[in-house]
């Protein structure tokens, strides 16, 4: 089980990123579960709404190496995987790795690349290693995606396929700030400033053991039965089309692993489940017509009674 300091390390971390991000405890904490769940996040909203602090936050907080791509509409898969150069005196190709080859990955607008580039990211995100000419190369770990997106009715988008969302564990949205926290903002220093100057409160192996821990968080036999109880819905609830698939319930409990773990429990509540369940189901489930997957999630776990 996790020891005292570096829990105390990790609620310390939670609250500096708390403090450069105003106003989105819930999102914080989120975010900071799919991270310990050796999960990515998806963080789709307007322009403006802070996704990218959060993520330049993270970065600082946690200590580890940090790249951002920018997705555009030319962007190529080598521009972000790597690129093997021939070298003529050397006679061979050597190759030059791209920005996935780091610990956090921050993919801007990712939606504006087309399908092929944005599919550069797959084996990467699931398996962290990527190949590349026939030969498959390791990432480091912890590897840690957090991938922003506009909407898809903004002009200059590209809807991310099922495969690629799937690959995200929890999808969250930001939204406008509260009047109280808006004005803190107008008010108050940059926000690039103070990350700048912000100190790393854990490192890269602090991470990993964070990560090792969540495993040994326990789920009972009742708590699994919850879960499969929500899969079990998800797939004849009225207005689905397409419902959650057993690995979605690997993530699921992994997830809510993460989340009893952030707050200080060695073992998952029926709590724990149902904060995830919308935003690790809602991108995963595909509903009929013009069904709204996040209302279908929550009336998902509206419809599973706990026994």
């Amino acid at each position: 089980m996790l020891n005292e300091q570096l829990h105390t390390r990790l609620r310390a971390a939670v609250s500096q990123v708390n403090s450069l991000v105003l106003g989105k405890p819930l999102e914080v904490r989120l975010t900071f579960v799919a991270l310990l769940a050796a999960g990515h996040v998806l963080i789709e909203d307007l322009p403006g709404l802070g996704k990218t602090t959060l993520a330049h936050a993270l970065a600082a907080t946690l200590g580890l190496k940090f790249q951002r791509v920018q997705f555009t509409s030319d962007l190529l898969p080598a521009d972000v995987v790597g690129v093997s150069v021939y070298d003529a005196p050397a006679r061979q190709f050597e190759f030059h790795p791209g920005p996935v080859f780091t610990h956090i990955l921050l993919g801007d607008e990712i939606n504006r690349a087309p399908p092929r580039t944005q599919s550069a990211l797959l084996e990467a995100m699931a398996e962290q290693q990527v190949t590349i000419d026939g030969v498959t190369r390791k990432l480091p770990l912890p590897f840690f995606v957090i991938a922003t997106q506009n909407p898809v009715d903004l002009s200059g988008t590209y809807p991310l396929p099922d495969s690629q969302l799937d690959r995200f564990l929890l999808r969250l949205s930001m939204g406008y700030p509260d009047s109280q926290t808006e004005r803190a903002l107008l008010m108050g220093e940059d926000r690039r400033a103070l990350i700048a100057e912000a100190s790393p409160l854990l490192a890269e192996a602090d991470v990993l053991a964070l990560q090792q821990a969540v495993l040994q968080v326990h789920a009972s036999e009742s708590l699994v039965t919850y879960v499969q109880a929500l899969l079990a819905r998800s797939r004849q609830h009225p207005g689905v089309r397409i419902g959650l698939s057993p690995r979605a319930g690997l993530a699921l409990l992994r997830a809510a692993r993460a989340h009893a773990l952030l707050l200080g429990r060695g073992h998952v509540l029926p709590e724990d489940v149902q904060a995830l369940f919308v935003p690790l189901a809602a991108h995963r489930l595909v509903g009929d017509g013009n069904s709204n997957a996040m209302a279908l999630a929550k009336s998902i776990l509206l419809a599973v009674p706990l026994d």
